[in-house]
């Protein structure tokens, strides 16, 4: 039992020291040392455009269910 909470404190120890540095990681300095046609650098620096895109596609998709809808209900009629 005392072999196993010594692990068991040990481990959490390291986990704990592990955590507190990944607080200190930079994302955005990883970015930039990246070449400039590296795709993760382009993601980051296109999310906005990358979610407006992806809005209005969801905007297209939403209109053209509605327009199922519609014309399955004057079929049925």
């Amino acid at each position: 039992m005392v072999m196993v909470g010594a692990a068991a404190l040990g481990v959490a120890v390291c986990a704990r020291r592990l955590a507190r540095g990944c607080g200190s990681f930079d994302f955005e300095k990883m970015i930039e040392r990246m070449p400039e046609n590296a795709p993760p650098r382009w993601m980051f620096r296109n999310i906005s455009g990358i979610r407006a895109n992806s809005e209005r596609i969801l905007e297209l998709l939403e209109g053209e269910g509605a327009r199922a809808t519609e014309e399955r209900t004057r079929t049925a009629a």
